[in-house]
């Protein structure tokens, strides 16, 4: 008999239920019940004891799944806000209650968080690295469609203007947005067909941007463009193979002195292809925008961790990791402090301006405590710790402990 294909996904059920987990949490917690300790109340930190090589900072993300997962738990939870910029040894998250109530969903919870933290903080680099331009998110190709979504929405609150999955733009309220592949050009076989048609045919709120290095140079295909649509024309995009790449920023050039010398000024060049931060930072004077996939999609991990480190009111945690319930506090200046959970900080010891903790309890015995933002107020909150950095491209997040 042959075996019938499937895709290899997991339900919400399946992931509510706890059965995506790793099997030693299943053995644990049949042992923990069977010795009477599954209902020690215990409180876990995540964070990252490091970040990614050349990394001074992260972009908290992934929370709102994470409550999904711990909702109607008896258990509490204490959480930056998403969005908010952390540093290594600062805990972003922290459960309280009974080990038996989300020890088995350790895996899920970090992976929610690692991975949207990882793509989101990408995001923000990008974000940094293309200042003043269009960012488009074009990566969803790059992962399971089982989580596109949720990588359309990291990228999209860690600064990405926009995203081009339909699902994923949909789940966050937003529109989604994009230009035409070369399977377009290619079924019609002839530039200016493809471009009028599409041109024909997209809704006028569409902008006209067409693809332009399909079958010929840059440079001329964009001419041809600008010529076939005139005034219709929004803006070109290049999206021209590492192979035939060479010097990416000299295309550009060309591309623009030939639009401009042909009266085409207000013709936009939008950029994509295995764009990176260095790179976007070499072309970003010359373009409009651009479209980013792979590099947001496959980030350096965040390698966030969740350990325990109370049991029953007593400091308790491995070796290597701060024993007890913590507090962070900032002040505007972006000094950071780790405490005790109780111990009150006013002012910065650096500074002395005014500290806020970061902490807030968002969750109390499996119910909601607070209000869950939309992905573009979490965005709004990233550009704006981003503006705050943005002058400063070797800040780091290096929290003093204060015990």
């Amino acid at each position: 008999m042959v075996r019938e294909p499937r895709v290899y996904l997991a339900t919400e059920e399946d992931i509510l239920s706890g059965k995506v987990t790793d099997v030693y949490f299943v053995r644990t917690s049949l042992i923990a019940s069977t010795a009477n300790v599954a209902s020690k109340r215990v409180a876990a930190d995540v964070h990252a004891y490091s970040l990614p090589r050349g990394y001074g900072w992260a972009v908290f993300a992934g929370l709102e799944e994470v409550l999904r997962v711990l909702q109607g738990r008896k258990v509490d939870v204490y959480a930056m806000e998403e969005g908010e910029l952390f540093g290594p040894l600062e805990p972003v998250m922290e459960v309280v209650g009974p080990y038996s109530e989300f020890g088995v969903y350790e895996p899920a919870i970090l992976g929610m968080l690692r991975h949207s933290s990882s793509v989101a903080t990408k995001a923000a680099r990008m974000r940094l690295a293309t200042w003043g331009k269009l960012l488009i998110f074009f990566g969803i190709r790059c992962v399971h469609p089982a989580v596109a979504p949720a990588i359309d929405r990291a990228s999209f609150i860690g600064g990405c203007d926009a995203v081009s999955g339909v699902l994923g733009a949909e789940m966050i309220g937003e529109r989604p947005v994009g230009t035409m592949p070369h399977a377009l050009i290619i079924l019609f076989g002839e530039q200016e067909q493809a471009w009028q048609a599409f041109d024909a045919v997209v809704p006028p709120e569409v902008p006209r941007i067409a693809l332009c290095d399909t079958f010929d140079d840059e440079r001329v295909e964009a001419l041809r463009a600008a010529r076939a649509l005139g005034s219709r024309l929004y803006g070109v995009r290049l999206d021209t193979p590492s192979s035939r790449r060479g010097n990416m920023r000299r295309i550009v050039q060309e591309v623009r002195w030939t639009l401009d010398l042909e009266g085409f000024r207000d013709v936009r060049i939008f950029v994509s292809g295995g764009i990176d931060e260095e790179e976007a930072m070499e072309l970003s004077e010359l373009v409009d925008g651009f479209g980013v996939g792979t590099s947001i999609a496959f980030p350096p991990s965040v390698d966030l961790a969740l350990d325990i480190v109370e049991v029953e009111g007593r400091p308790l945690a491995k070796r290597g990791k701060l024993p007890g319930r913590k507090q962070v506090y900032r002040c505007r200046n972006l000094h950071d402090f780790v405490v005790p959970f109780g111990k009150e900080l006013e002012r910065c010891p650096t500074c002395g301006e005014p500290l806020r903790p970061l902490l807030r309890k968002v969750m109390s015995s499996g119910e909601l405590t607070a209000d869950l933002p939309s992905a573009r107020d979490i965005r709004s909150r990233v550009i704006e710790r981003l503006e705050a950095i943005r002058s400063l491209p070797e800040f780091r997040i290096e929290p003093r402990l204060l015990a």
